[in-house]
């Protein structure tokens, strides 16, 4: 179990990277995009990844480890001590154009890696501190609404047509950010005038999380616009954009294609196999077992630890990284992931009729 522990550090590498991205103060600035979009799916592409899951009692112990959730809780610190450092550098004057793009991007993997993907775990907990730390880490990314869409709208609503954050087959990933990332914030806007109007208080108070939200950004944009300038916050509004473009890239694959069954007006249960899975071992360390998605999304509540294979869900022909740069190139995408879609819907019906 402690060897088990100390592979999840493997989470602190890539903070690491960036940090050492952002302090190179030269082209070494892009290292962090050399080592997570090029040296890790190259080396997962001779990974296959266990499937194996923790024994009952195993499960038990790591579920109630708090060694595990302190691992989580120690990127919150460390994704704002990114934050300054990043917008101190790239304040300075002297710094050449190049070095601050490749901060940039370093900075928005940090948003997309930290800020989203830990507050996504943290998000679903239910201690009020936790939920905190969750919307602390959004804030970073400018993209505070994904608490209450992605809790709220997208675990119920996946995989169906309903879902801002499901892509649809043969849809590119281009076209799905300028949907998703619209219509998944103006969901958010929805749901929390549903559940103000069903406590009955008023959509204009300090009850209205999403107003809020709009404002706590608003107030950091001004924030650095005065402290840093406006140039540092043009950057620094571009590397949250990097951040929330690589979470939708991670939503496209994570759903692509899959769709739950209608049953007159209502959807089956969701289950396994309407997620896409991945065991690939340095993307699921280093994403808090993201990529063992079809536990997540069949019981939301089970912590990072001791998230399960499922034989029965599709599975990616590579890690999330490698996948993250095939949706990039759609035609690409197409050829590989339809192939993967007819295989597995040939699987299921074999699986119906047995």
């Amino acid at each position: 179990m402690k060897v088990r522990r100390l592979k999840y550090a493997l989470v602190y590498t890539t903070p690491l990277i960036v940090l050492l991205s952002i302090y190179s103060e030269n082209y070494w600035s892009f290292s962090a995009v050399l080592v997570l979009f090029v040296l890790i799916p190259f080396l997962e592409l001779f990974t296959k990844g266990s499937t194996k899951n923790l024994e009952k009692i195993e499960e038990d112990i790591a579920k109630e480890d708090k060694i595990y959730d302190w691992l989580i809780y120690g990127l919150v610190p460390l994704q704002y001590i990114i934050l300054f450092y990043f917008l101190y550098q790239v304040s300075n004057e002297h710094l050449s154009l190049h070095f601050k793009l490749g901060a940039t991007i370093a900075f928005g993997m940090a948003c997309g890696i930290l800020g989203i993907n830990a507050a996504h775990e943290l998000g679903h907990r239910t201690k009020s501190h936790e939920q905190f730390m969750s919307k602390m880490l959004l804030l970073t990314t400018l993209y505070m609404h994904f608490f209450i869409e992605h809790n709220r709208g997208h675990h119920k609503n996946v995989s169906t047509d309903n879902d801002p954050a499901s892509s649809r087959l043969g849809e590119t990933v281009y076209a799905f950010y300028f949907r998703t990332i619209w219509c998944s914030w103006v969901s958010a806007w929805h749901l929390e005038a549903e559940k103000l109007k069903r406590k009955n208080l008023s959509f204009w108070s300090v009850n209205n999380e999403m107003l809020l939200f709009q404002i706590i950004q608003l107030i950091l944009l001004l924030t650095i616009g005065l402290v840093f300038g406006g140039t540092t916050l043009l950057f620094y509004i571009l590397g949250a954009l990097i951040g929330i473009l690589l979470l939708e890239t991670v939503n496209y694959i994570e759903h692509y294609g899959l769709r739950r069954k209608k049953n007159g007006e209502t959807y089956e249960r969701t289950l396994p196999i309407h997620s896409w899975n991945s065991n690939h071992p340095i993307g699921r360390l280093t994403l808090l077992e993201l990529s063992r998605h079809s536990d997540h999304h069949y019981m939301a509540s089970r912590k990072y630890q001791i998230l399960r294979h499922f034989d029965e869900s599709p599975q990616m022909p590579t890690g999330y990284p490698g996948m993250l740069l095939l949706s990039l190139f759609p035609p690409l995408w197409f050829k590989i992931m339809h192939r993967r879609i007819e295989i597995y819907k040939q699987t299921q019906k074999g699986t119906e009729l047995a």
